[in-house]
């Protein structure tokens, strides 16, 4: 049922009667009696998606910016062409990008699309960080790798990515905080995670409890999936701790 104040909003009903209605009737700022009704059927499944779309782009755009990142860390001149086409995807408007991909054979409203544009806005971000950090391993540690026998493989996997995590994994964590905020966004198109609450909450004018929770989450996610990747840089890089 729908209430009609006249000449103002629409403001819901929530069908039924009983006190855990008053909430949302009164339309006060957070009711937490929708919040528990509302878990399962709408916000879980939504953060769910919302996860599996992150996980997707960041392991996507991690494994083609690395491999990037590791060609022009021994190509020199393959950094600049890369640093470019990047820099052109990562200043493209989000909305602008979804458009612009949408009639692209193949793609079309799914969430092919939206991984496709997540995944362009991690690329600069981790390229950068990745080749940065290789190039700041001390000289004299790949001379030492040098005298004891390692050849320019052996060292790049024993001595240089090791000392360059802190680097990659800080490109990891910005490039994942951005998608969890863009991802919000993909939903226009994908019809996934929780930019589909937020838009279904900013539709309706009066009632917000739906998008305080899930604003809530997408920023809890965002807090959650840096401080886990913090832990994660701990554990790989021992010595920085001892430090």
């Amino acid at each position: 049922m729908i209430a009609l104040a006249a000449g103002g909003p629409v403001i819901p009903t929530f069908g039924g009667g009983g006190s855990s209605f008053t909430c949302e009737r009164a339309n006060r700022l957070f009711c937490s009696s929708w919040l528990s009704r509302n878990w399962g059927p709408v916000l879980w499944p939504a953060l769910r998606q919302h996860i599996v779309l992150t996980l997707i782009a960041v392991t996507i755009g991690f494994v083609i910016s690395t491999t990037l990142a590791l060609i022009a860390y021994r190509r020199r001149w393959l950094e600049r062409p890369v640093l470019i086409i990047t820099s052109i995807l990562y200043t493209i408007p989000s909305l602008a990008l979804f458009e612009l991909l949408e009639p692209v054979p193949g793609l079309g409203l799914s969430r092919t699309t939206a991984e496709v544009a997540l995944v362009s806005y991690t690329l600069l971000i981790m390229f950068r960080n990745t080749l940065t950090g290789l190039r700041e391993v001390p000289d004299e540690v790949r001379d030492a790798a040098a005298g004891m026998g390692m050849g320019p493989l052996r060292s790049l996997l024993r001595v240089e990515l090791p000392l360059a995590v802190p680097a990659i994994i800080a490109g990891v964590r910005i490039a994942t905080v951005t998608v969890i905020s863009l991802a919000t966004v993909a939903s226009l198109i994908d019809n996934e995670g929780l930019g589909v609450p937020i838009l279904t909450a900013i539709s309706n004018e009066v009632f917000k409890t739906e998008l305080i929770a899930a604003g809530a989450l997408a920023v809890g996610l965002a807090l959650t999936a840096d401080g886990l990747l913090v832990i994660i840089q701990r554990l790989l890089t021992p010595w920085t701790r001892a430090a």
